[in-house]
């Protein structure tokens, strides 16, 4: 970000967690008497993953998977590459996906098909927003949090190479 760029408010704390936690009763409720293992996709989701276990009123499991398109630019390099695995066993498990964004599908395309293949129970995707105007590949999002613009976005938990992820907003970034 150069001495031009300015941040922007797209989306206030208090309407996040508002979403936060509505997102977390919708998963209470659909996996009452259930144990589901969340699986947080870093690094982007871990604020609202943290966030959301708050609120949710169940017995559940934390896990974390990393995987990179991005780099250190603003564009997806469209090479997807798995940079930390699950360490739970998920086979004949309910897992919830857990992301900050879903813009192209491609990445989270590209997870859900490696994570199927594991034989969980099931798979169900939670993300707190998307850009459906940039994607590339459809993706059923079960549990959606809001729709954002297309411009690019930062704060609570999204960065721009590296940076911003402590923002309590999500803000977009002007003259960029």
């Amino acid at each position: 970000m150069d001495s031009k760029s300015k941040l922007n408010v797209l989306k206030k704390r208090e309407e996040i967690e508002a979403t936060v936690k509505r997102l977390a009763l919708e998963i209470s409720k659909d996996y009452a008497g259930k144990t589901p293992i969340l699986i947080g996709v870093l690094k982007g989701s871990f604020v609202f993953l943290s966030d959301l276990i708050k609120h949710i009123n169940l017995p559940l499991e934390v896990d974390f998977i990393r995987l990179s398109s991005y780099g250190s630019g603003k564009e997806s390099s469209g090479k997807i590459e798995l940079l930390c695995d699950l360490s739970l066993e998920i086979k004949g498990r309910d897992v919830v996906v857990v992301e900050d964004i879903v813009d192209t599908g491609l990445t989270t395309a590209f997870l859900l098909d490696y994570l199927k293949k594991k034989e969980p129970a099931s798979v169900r995707l939670c993300a707190l927003s998307e850009k459906p105007s940039r994607r590339k590949i459809p993706v059923k999002i079960d549990y959606l949090g809001f729709s954002l613009p297309d411009k690019f976005v930062v704060g609570y938990g999204l960065d721009f190479d590296e940076k911003f992820r402590n923002l309590a907003d999500i803000c977009f970034l002007e003259g960029e």
